[in-house]
């Protein structure tokens, strides 16, 4: 026979954005991320940095729906553009290698979200599909890295815990697209 489920505690609810430290640390705990084999796999990230942040961005590029982030008005690449976003995609593999979720950390995630939510400017905001799809990519491409230089174990540990990061961090993402509700 099943086991019963516990009975939920009564938890005050929160909105999201007004404490993402616990927000992050709540989708944490929940999906069951320890930051121990991200640290240890984050050398193995980084030292791929720049072809990661390359490839991604010349996936986005062969698609319309993607690549309209990246033209001009003319319709060829903004190659700016493209460069600044490849250094801010670093930055933020970077920042998440560390796996430290500090409140400065936190509210950075959110505001990405928002840039990536709420572009004013034409084309406009990121479709969420796209920025799931990013994420698809982050990880088969971070899972390509560890089959190559790790160990089976090892490779599947930091394989398992960078996924678990990657959907806290859009779950955050998500906060951009739908209205705020309050967390319970």
């Amino acid at each position: 026979m099943a086991e019963e489920a516990a009975p939920a505690k009564s938890v005050p609810g929160y909105l999201p954005g007004t404490d993402m430290p616990r927000f992050i640390r709540d989708m944490m705990e929940f999906v069951g991320l320890s930051d121990a084999a991200i640290r240890r796999s984050a050398p193995n990230v980084l030292s791929h940095e720049r072809e990661l942040t390359t490839a991604l961005y010349d996936h986005f590029i062969k698609f319309p729906r993607s690549a309209q982030f990246f033209l001009k008005p003319d319709g060829d690449v903004d190659q700016v553009r493209l460069e600044r976003r490849k250094h801010s995609l670093g930055r933020w593999l970077r920042e998440t290698a560390e796996a430290a979720i500090t409140q400065e950390f936190s509210y950075y995630l959110l505001s990405a979200a928002l840039a990536h939510g709420h572009r004013p400017t034409a084309p406009g905001a990121i479709p969420q599909h796209l920025m799931v799809g990013a994420m698809s990519l982050t990880q088969t491409a971070l899972a390509g890295i560890f089959t190559q230089e790790l160990g089976p174990e090892d490779a599947a540990a930091a394989s398992a815990a960078w996924n678990k990061l990657l959907l806290v961090q859009l779950s955050v993402f998500m906060l951009a697209y739908v209205p705020p509700r309050p967390v319970l």
